[in-house]
């Protein structure tokens, strides 16, 4: 073993706890013969949880035979304490029944040394016992931090995928016209109705950083169609229905929470509760929920929004809207829930504007 090794065991603390100040004296001065620095004596069994507190002892040398409280009641103080770094007990008795021996080591003690000891076998002890123990801190210090740095790396790997799809989400938007504000007022507006519903704060989050990727099929319409200032004729408008398909596929092939609720939403916020939306028709609860929240979200938004092609609609008539729509483009629960809080929405609304 290393100097090093040897003095750092040396500067851990240890604890002896006994009634007996003979005792107590004895084995301070064995323990300090031997170079250690850090030895607490205590008299008092009622002491030995403050004082665990204030030291984090590496070793404790107790006593079984104590008035008012005995060495057992003494581990069962401890064990209730449920430290995952509780440091070993080596329990010192005059006690050599073998019921005392195994009710101590039932209680959580690692050895059992009876009175009278002999003094380089209870060295020896001491040794190993601090040995192990700095080892095992050691080892879980190391760990802790190694889950530390996982953690940080995937913390700053999950904040830079979701800037990946903002900009992104971003980028769509500028193609259309529309302002990068449009789709952080939409996540908030989708979270919020989320929450409404009785998503978990996970489900929330999610949908938060899944919905800006709404319209990213966008990217895929050709500026002549997607930027056209009149009225789109037939073909053209079969043209743009294509961006809920082509959004889905861009963010098909991966099957994390993530993208595969944001590809759920790309596809599926153009559909209609009655059955009469796009790309694939579908109606009711076969619209996934991610899809027809994010439908309210988002035309509620774009018909409060100046756009370079429209003014932006009064609030009482894009209110009046949704609740024409309900049951016929908006799923009726959904619905109720927006014309409830309103209030809620505008917030948004006013907290992000353009």
């Amino acid at each position: 073993m290393s100097a090093y090794f040897d003095t750092n065991l040396r500067e851990q603390t240890i604890f002896v706890v006994d009634d007996e100040p003979v005792n107590l004296k004895l084995l301070d001065r064995i323990l300090s013969a031997e170079g250690y620095q850090q030895v607490v004596c205590i008299n008092d069994p009622f002491q030995v949880l403050p004082a665990y507190q204030d030291h984090k002892p590496a070793l404790i040398l107790l006593d079984l035979n104590m008035p008012g409280m005995d060495g057992f009641q003494v581990m069962q103080q401890l064990d209730e304490l449920g430290d995952p770094l509780r440091p070993p007990v080596v329990v010192l008795t005059a006690q050599n029944q073998q019921e005392s021996l195994l009710k101590a080591l039932q209680c959580g003690a690692r050895d059992y040394v009876t009175k009278p000891f002999d003094r380089r076998e209870l060295l020896m002890r001491v040794r190993n016992f601090l040995d192990a123990h700095v080892a095992h801190r050691m080892v879980r210090h190391q760990k802790e931090h190694l889950e530390g740095l996982v953690r940080e790396r995937t913390r700053e790997l999950q904040d830079t995928r979701l800037e990946i799809i903002r900009r992104l989400g971003h980028a769509a938007e500028y193609r259309d016209e529309e302002t990068g504000n449009h789709i952080i007022r939409m996540s908030q507006m989708c979270a919020l109705l989320a929450r409404k519903v009785g998503w978990s704060e996970f489900q929330c989050d999610l949908i938060l950083h899944a919905s800006p990727m709404h319209d990213i099929g966008k990217i895929g319409i050709p500026d002549a169609i997607l930027l056209k200032p009149g009225k789109l004729g037939p073909e053209e408008w079969e043209t743009m229905k294509t961006h809920a398909e082509i959004g889905g596929r861009l963010l098909d092939g991966n099957d994390s929470e993530l993208l595969t609720m944001a590809r759920e939403i790309a596809l599926s916020h153009h559909e209609k509760w009655d059955g009469s939306g796009y790309p694939a028709g579908l109606a009711g609860e076969a619209i996934p929920l991610s899809g027809r929240i994010a439908a309210l979200a988002d035309v509620f938004d774009a018909l409060t929004s100046e756009r370079p092609y429209k003014r932006a609609w009064p609030l009482d008539d894009a209110v009046a809207l949704i609740r024409d729509n309900r049951g016929k483009h908006f799923d009726p629960a959904l619905a109720d829930l927006f014309l409830a809080d309103v209030d809620g929405f505008v917030a948004i609304k006013d907290a992000y504007q353009d």
